[in-house]
């Protein structure tokens, strides 16, 4: 894949997931607002019925009063007067508040000329009425009033006629009553909840009713006058006096509520998201993992073609030097030839063997018997076969060992190979004449053996990869030191499979030191 198709596909790709959040985003907002939309016109509305049913209670327990005077009064046939007294005693103050309006209903017959009438009198009708309110000081006890129920406290005011429904309206409103007196926590509280209910709205809430903005004793425990997230009400505005009752109503989980209401979509959509975040983040690794295995492929493609054309070049060199005819009757020139033939054969061989036994290796194709043996004699072996690679670039390796326990589980052929692979790679990698320490130590468990060169050293990028399989640090020509990626892969495959640990540390320029940690045999 092209470097700019790959960067246009991300480019796209993530503009797709940022406008999929963006809309989640905004429907949540959305929905969140019209929830708390709909919540607020609910509990407003609810407000609004309980200062219509608050106000119908509390005139109808003002009506109930007067229910004997209207059921049992006698009506006047000539000449009728009327007064109607309404009287409260507020005990707490000892003042009574009286309210009084009378009446005088007058019939008068006249005579007049015939001339002027038809008939030689008329009847005439006069009416005169009077209100009067004051306040006196009472030093009596008020007489609790007999309770009535609803149901008859509707009746005795339906029956009533209309001239008597509005003596007692008017009476009502004209009344000046503490709200202490009309109100209570209780009564609030159930016809506030039963009008929260209909909108199948069941959450706690605190109130307060306050008289000019003063908080009064009508009101929850753990009410407290606040203007955020506050509900009001004006109650009782029909009253003639001025007053300014307002009832207050917070919700202390008012956004829990609202939230839990949209939970299960808010959540799947947060799920949704995050799958698609994790795919989108997948789908990018997928695509880098498999740019870099498309670039170490055509890498390895190139380092195998290079490390073949030298030997192919070689032989068919010796094949066109035998058929020389000068040459062909020498034994001795065309044994040399041969000798040459084999051994980049067998160079070639061993190549394509390595590649065959790292992938056998990672799909367990190849069973490694494992015997007792000795590391330390192991690692001599190693030594001894990298002896002309070091002769032939000056080298020295120097071993430490403060061992006293060698001995565990293994296999000498591969781990032979292990570390020869490690002390050719420091021998390779040297720019001057490779100065190689080994030092070997146990622990009561393990022995760990630490390869130490001088060599050119590793990126941290290149050290977090050093044993991926074809990987070769991209630096300076990579034919300079011939390989395939494969060696350190074989290393770590090999040594997991001995359940022991290989780790590399190392600073560009200064050398680096590998790690292996193998198990002893208790």
């Amino acid at each position: 894949m092209k470097k700019k198709i790959f960067i246009l596909i991300v480019i796209m790709m993530s503009i797709s997931l940022v406008g999929i959040i963006t809309v989640q985003v905004f429907w949540i907002g959305n929905a969140i607002g019209i929830r708390e939309k709909q919540f607020s016109h609910a509990v407003n509305y609810a407000l609004a019925k309980t200062n219509e049913q608050l106000y119908k209670k509390d005139f109808l327990d003002f009506t109930v009063q007067f229910m004997d005077l209207f059921q049992n009064k006698k009506f006047a046939k000539q000449a009728d007067f009327t007064k109607f007294v309404y009287e409260q005693v507020n005990t707490s103050t000892n003042e009574t508040f009286r309210f009084s309006s009378s009446g005088i209903y007058e019939e008068t017959f006249y005579k007049g000329p015939k001339d002027f009438i038809k008939n030689d009198s008329i009847l005439g009708v006069s009416v005169s009425s009077k209100n009067e309110v004051y306040k006196v000081k009472n030093f009596t006890d008020k007489t609790e009033l007999s309770k009535v129920n609803q149901v008859e406290r509707f009746t005795f005011f339906n029956n009533l006629s209309e001239i008597d429904k509005i003596n007692i309206e008017d009476t009502y409103h004209n009344k000046f009553k503490n709200i202490e007196t009309r109100l209570s926590e209780k009564s609030i509280k159930q016809i506030f909840s039963k009008e929260l209910a209909s909108f199948d709205i069941y959450l706690a809430y605190e109130f307060g009713l306050l008289d000019n903005g003063v908080l009064t004793t009508i009101k929850t425990n753990k009410f407290n006058v606040s203007e955020e997230n506050t509900f009001t009400a004006r109650l009782f505005t029909k009253d003639r006096h001025k007053n300014n009752y307002s009832l207050q109503v917070v919700f202390p989980k008012q956004r829990h509520y609202i939230f839990s209401d949209i939970g299960f979509m808010f959540l799947f959509s947060i799920f949704f998201t995050v799958i698609i975040m994790v795919a989108f983040a997948s789908s990018l690794y997928q695509m880098a993992k498999q740019k870099k295995i498309s670039l170490i492929k055509t890498d390895f493609i190139n380092n195998m073609t290079h490390e073949f054309k030298t030997p192919i070049a070689t032989i068919n060199l010796a094949l066109d030097a035998i058929k020389n005819p000068l040459i062909i009757d020498d034994n001795e020139k065309v044994m040399k030839y041969v000798k040459m033939i084999k051994e980049e054969n067998k160079r070639m061989h061993a190549q394509v063997e390595n590649v065959l036994r790292i992938s056998k290796l990672e799909k367990k194709q190849i069973d490694i018997d494992k015997v007792s043996v000795d590391y330390f004699e192991i690692l001599e072996d190693s030594i001894s076969h990298t002896v002309l690679l070091l002769d032939d670039k000056n080298g020295e390796v120097e071993l430490h060992c403060k061992q006293t326990m060698s001995e565990g589980l293994g296999n000498e052929f591969h781990l032979t190979n292990v570390f020869v692979n490690i002390i050719e790679n420091a021998i390779k990698y040297s720019e001057n004449p490779p100065k190689i320490d080994i030092f070997i130590e146990n622990t009561v468990n393990y022995l760990t053996v630490k390869i130490k060169d001088n060599g050119i050293g590793m990126s941290k990028s290149a050290q977090k990869q050093a044993f991926d399989k074809f990987y070769r640090e991209q630096a300076g020509n990579v034919h300079d030191v011939k390989g395939h990626g494969l060696g350190l892969a074989y290393v770590k495959e090999i040594i997991d499979n001995h359940q022991g640990k290989v780790f590399v540390e190392s600073e560009k320029g200064k050398g680096s030191c590998f790690t292996v940690i193998l198990p002893l045999v208790s």
